[in-house]
């Protein structure tokens, strides 16, 4: 054996263990989840399943009232607002603090990081019990205060949606208003100053000097944030779907949806197509944003 091989060969057996444990973590729940994805396995078939083929890829796909179509709809939607609402106001707060002679500035940082380190399940809980509560809550609290009706703000799709966006963007705003920050710090403070002197307003700076600048730093927290936000379970799920806690809501994400379907129907099959799913949408968002970046490249 040359020296070539043997060095080959030595390396696949030093990260035999690594790719052993990969194998056995990743790729074997992968391939199984496959494999359930094409039986029927459920409470009534817990042993005795039989092969189906690709009958819950297509109940999933191509049957409307299945419910996966829609939650898939809602959580793009989802997904696209929250995206929104966080670029713009971490945007906007990220100026404040930025603003010249701005004296208590760590303290407002300080301020504003405090949801993020806060553990996000308290953080929704509190939410839940203490804001959008229909008997306590502070919102009903202030509507009865001004002489208005209570409010069931988890109760139905539209208010639970509005409700689970505000409470994912106080979770995950923090995050988005650092990386803002630090983007805005590395902007060579001459290049405003000969724009003012050149008679640009605000808006002109933002336009052609500001946006420009920081699109470079901030697209990988944005890819970040749009992969976390689609995956989001707790946020919709504590607030509205908990089991013995459920508010009324029909509001899903593919996740809860998955979910419910896993754990609460206990249809194995169907859920682990729907798991199947989720995972090559991802990969397909991953694969053609880094073909996208190679492209600019």
């Amino acid at each position: 054996m040359d020296k070539k091989k043997k060095s080959v060969l030595v390396s696949y057996l030093v990260s035999a263990p690594s790719l052993t444990l990969i194998a056995l973590m990743v790729v074997f729940p992968i391939l199984y989840t496959f494999f359930i994805s094409l039986t029927n396995m459920s409470v009534y078939h817990w042993f005795d399943f039989t092969i189906i083929g690709l009958q819950n890829y297509y109940r999933a796909l191509f049957v409307f009232d299945s419910g996966f179509l829609s939650a898939l709809l809602a959580t793009v939607l989802w997904t696209a607002v929250s995206m929104l609402l966080q670029l713009v106001l971490a945007f906007l707060l990220a100026s404040a603090l930025n603003v010249p002679k701005l004296r208590p500035r760590k303290v407002y940082k300080t301020l504003l990081m405090f949801p993020w380190a806060m553990p996000g399940y308290v953080s929704i809980l509190l939410w839940k019990t203490g804001i959008f509560n229909s008997e306590f809550g502070l919102l009903n609290q202030l509507m009865e205060a001004l002489g208005r009706e209570t409010v069931r703000w988890l109760s139905t799709d539209l208010s639970a949606f509005l409700c689970c966006t505000v409470v994912n963007l106080w979770l995950a705003l923090p995050f988005m208003i650092m990386i803002m920050d630090g983007a805005l710090q590395s902007i060579d403070r001459s290049y405003y100053e000969s724009a003012i002197l050149d008679g640009a307003t605000w808006l002109e700076r933002t336009r052609y000097i500001t946006l420009p600048a920081i699109r470079p730093i901030i697209a990988p927290a944005v890819i970040i944030t749009i992969f976390t936000t689609f995956k989001q379970f707790d946020v919709v799920y504590l607030l509205t779907q908990q089991m013995g806690a459920r508010t009324g809501s029909g509001f899903h994400t593919i996740l809860t949806y998955a979910y419910e379907n896993a754990f609460v129907t206990n249809n194995y099959g169907y859920s682990s197509a729907i798991s199947i799913l989720i995972f090559l949408l991802m990969l397909a968002f991953s694969a053609r944003f880094q073909l996208r970046e190679e492209g600019d490249a």
